[in-house]
């Protein structure tokens, strides 16, 4: 059988952790038949880092780069939202056409789809839904989007609970118990409640004597804040940043407890079995929280006294339950339905 050429679509080369740990999953569970072109913000870091063909995502190129190719996939995340603004939806469905248009079949990976308020992303979100050969989601909401647009979906988890870890060399000689902390900037993270975290983390370093662990997911945004956090901690502690998705996920083997706002840094901590406590400013993350029963606020409804959080937290780490291994196991080999859709379509 011959090659077949896939250009892969996601926030690829940004320095998200998460979205890396989407194309690494991806990448895994791509046919070897199959030769991925991926679209990304740093194409010689991702070529280099992964060791496939990479061209920037942005540019006249990509029309070159469609029409050689057989296959187009959006890979995975929360690529199709107007929360934030109108332009993702608009580069991805827009591409999305394109490629339908040039006559490539066309996937959606491993979507969470959504929120969608302005009628016309949601208009032409189902339009180039409808003509995709296959769609996963990762989410309930998001299928249930799918399925009242009348579009066959699959529901499968998010592929980062299959993605394979790799333990960090030098975690294990810092100081023991460890308590990771993945924090990102947003409006929800005001100074004020952002104050009142860093008292709390402080006060349950002082109960429990841990190591705290600031791990920024996406340093361009994330390290200011850890480096934050890390001048006011009284004990042991260390900002870790990693650029191998399967290291990241790695870390949290070696830690007691996981704080948590980023989507991925939970579903990494969860899957090594570590408890977790989370903060959300998403739904994605409320959906987590709600699927999983793990403890957390929505920053909104965060506490105003540190000593209610810091109570909480030390709740988690002294009487929390991780997930079941057998819950655990049952989630990855769920995850690896996405792995079964791309051969599936790459076999037709």
């Amino acid at each position: 059988m011959g090659k077949i050429r896939a250009v892969l679509c996601g926030y690829y080369g940004k320095g998200n952790a998460g979205d890396e740990a989407l194309l690494m999953s991806l990448l895994q569970m791509l046919p070897p038949n199959v030769t991925p072109i991926v679209l990304s913000g740093n194409p010689d870091q991702t070529s280099q880092r992964y060791g496939v063909e990479s061209c920037p995502r942005s540019g006249i190129h990509i029309f070159g780069v469609l029409q050689n190719a057989d296959v187009f996939i959006w890979g995975g995340g929360s690529l199709i939202q107007d929360v934030t603004s109108w332009a993702s939806p608009l580069y991805y469905c827009g591409l999305m056409a394109w490629a339908q248009q040039a006559g490539l079949k066309t996937i959606a990976w491993a979507q969470g789809i959504g929120p969608l308020h302005s009628p016309f992303t949601s208009w032409i979100t189902h339009q180039v839904l409808r003509g995709c050969t296959a769609v996963s989601v990762r989410d309930n909401a998001s299928a249930q989007l799918v399925a009242d647009w009348q579009i066959p979906v699959i529901l499968a988890p998010d592929p980062v609970w299959a993605l394979a870890a790799t333990p960090v060399k030098g975690l294990w000689d810092l100081p023991a118990p460890r308590i990771a902390v993945t924090l990102r900037p947003h409006p929800q993270l005001t100074p004020r409640r952002l104050a009142i975290l860093t008292q709390a983390l402080i006060d349950l370093q002082l109960s429990t004597q841990a190591c705290i662990l600031l791990v920024p997911f996406q340093p361009s945004q994330d390290l200011a804040i850890a480096h934050a956090l890390a001048a006011q901690l009284p004990g042991p502690h260390e900002v870790i940043s990693l650029d191998d998705p399967s290291l990241l996920k790695g870390l949290f083997r070696g830690v007691e407890m996981a704080i948590g706002m980023r989507f991925h840094s939970l579903i990494m901590a969860a899957a090594e079995e570590c408890r977790c406590f989370a903060l959300s400013y998403d739904p994605k993350v409320s959906g987590l929280m709600t699927q999983f029963n793990l403890p957390g606020w929505d920053l909104t409804a965060l506490p105003d006294d540190p000593n209610i959080i810091s109570t909480a937290w030390l709740e988690t780490y002294v009487n929390g339950e991780p997930l079941h291994v057998a819950q655990i196991n049952s989630l990855v080999d769920r995850a690896l339905i996405h792995q079964e859709l791309l051969h599936t379509v790459f076999d037709l």
